[in-house]
């Protein structure tokens, strides 16, 4: 299986197959929003749609390496930065529906309403940590950086996985439902388990 799969994976059409898929959520969000389509109350479903795809492009991230290990799909390691980068995109997005949205861009207002909000602080705070990774992403940040600084640096993304579970927990909190909060945080449980019992063989043999 693995023998006919990664072949595909290499085909130079997986690249902007991939990259049109991780747009088409916000596409979707910007045209509902436009049609007047997402519901009663149009900011939140754009706030909450924008965060819900943070967190799934975060798992899809996560998921690479694990995935690969286990299929022998090598060539899903090439797919990793694009995700990894869609992940802070989207983040991003979701930083800004809420400075749009809910303070009106107003900049005193957002920085008095952080610190102020512990859902709001754990937010911003993995969006802070995802800036590094996202601007260290190309090859020649690994050739600065040199390969074990690099990786060092991108192990902030288990922090990363940690405070946006945390904030989707206390976003979710306020209405007592926590079905999705537990179905985000088995999949990172289990793809960050995946890593460190990865790191533990390897630290064994070594």
């Amino acid at each position: 299986m693995a023998a006919r799969i990664d072949p595909l994976l290499r085909h130079p059409a997986v690249k902007p197959l991939v990259f049109a898929g991780a747009l088409l959520p916000l596409a979707l969000l910007v045209a509902g929003a436009a049609g007047g389509t997402l519901g009663a109350n149009p900011a939140e479903a754009l706030l909450r749609g924008s965060g819900e795809w943070t967190l799934r492009m975060l798992c899809l991230t996560l998921a690479v390496t694990p995935l690969r290990q286990a299929t022998g799909w090598h060539s899903l390691a090439r797919l990793r930065r694009m995700l990894g980068l869609f992940t802070f995109f989207y983040a991003l997005m979701h930083f800004l529906a809420y400075a749009w949205l809910d303070m009106g861009f107003d900049a005193a207002a957002i920085l008095a309403d952080v610190p102020r909000r512990p859902f709001v602080l754990v937010g911003t705070l993995a969006l802070l940590l995802l800036v590094p990774l996202a601007a260290t992403s190309a090859d020649r940040a690994v050739r600065a950086l040199g390969a074990a600084r690099w990786r060092a640096l991108h192990r902030a993304v288990h922090a990363v996985a940690a405070l946006a579970l945390l904030h989707f927990f206390w976003m979710r909190a306020g209405k007592n439902d926590f079905a999705d909060v537990a179905v985000y945080a088995l999949v990172v449980v289990v793809l960050l388990g995946w890593r460190a019992a990865a790191w533990w063989r390897r630290r064994r043999v070594a």
